[in-house]
């Protein structure tokens, strides 16, 4: 059975879209070409932060966030950048009594813009830059397992990413679930894994807990 639901956070719950936004300004280029950039990027399998480097040869991100800091335009999200289905489904799972986490490659910044808005609705609120293991490293979703209160089986993580999330996660012996939404969700439906790998494929988080109760019924 499924006791346990831990979330990825961009495209998961998460939209992204002004955040990069913010970073084409950020590097000067026009908005549309970034994403542009961006996509071509991630579907060619290689790492996004290579979109910067088209731009500005040497751009090493870590630097500049914190030049971003200094200059008073540290990354942030809010409320406002949730998806809709975010607070429902929460609310649904909750309900329903299932355990539900927060996990994701996420700055220590990011992980108190995290707490601030999700402490109260779920148990765990977990971070690559609080555990030193960031993803798709095993030791990343091992430190997850260590930190749910059931069987790894239980767990369902739930991401946009086979690369990232998906992969590894099943690789421990988590269930999980494949959301097609964002960049990576958009073009990563369509390779050979998408189909087989995920124990669920979902276009929304309001899918999950009618999902989840049945794989549940079956598993009895």
């Amino acid at each position: 059975m499924i006791r346990a639901v831990v979330f990825d956070v961009g495209e998961c719950l998460v939209d992204e879209t002004r955040e990069y936004g913010t970073w084409a300004d950020w590097l000067g280029v026009p908005r549309h070409t970034f994403a542009a950039q961006f996509g071509a990027v991630i579907a060619q399998g290689r790492d996004y932060r290579e979109a910067f480097q088209v731009f500005r040869p040497g751009f090493d991100l870590a630097e500049e966030r914190e030049k971003r800091v200094a200059a008073g335009e540290a990354e942030w999200f809010g409320e406002d950048d949730l998806y809709p289905d975010v607070r429902p489904a929460l609310a649904e799972l909750r309900a329903a009594g299932l355990w539900l986490g927060i996990a994701g490659n996420q700055t220590t910044r990011s992980g108190r813009i995290l707490r601030e808005l999700f402490a109260a609705d779920v148990d765990l609120i977990g971070t690559s830059d609080d555990w030193g293991a960031s993803r798709p490293d095993l030791a990343f979703f091992e430190r997850v397992a260590s930190a749910v209160p059931a069987r790894v089986a239980e767990i369902l993580y739930v991401g946009d990413r086979l690369d990232n999330d998906v992969r590894p996660a099943a690789a421990v012996g988590m269930r999980t679930a494949l959301i097609r939404r964002g960049p990576w969700g958009i073009i990563q439906q369509h390779a050979p894994q998408a189909d087989r790998l995920p124990t669920m494929r979902i276009d929304s988080l309001s899918e999950l807990p009618e999902r989840i109760a049945k794989f549940n019924e079956t598993a009895h």
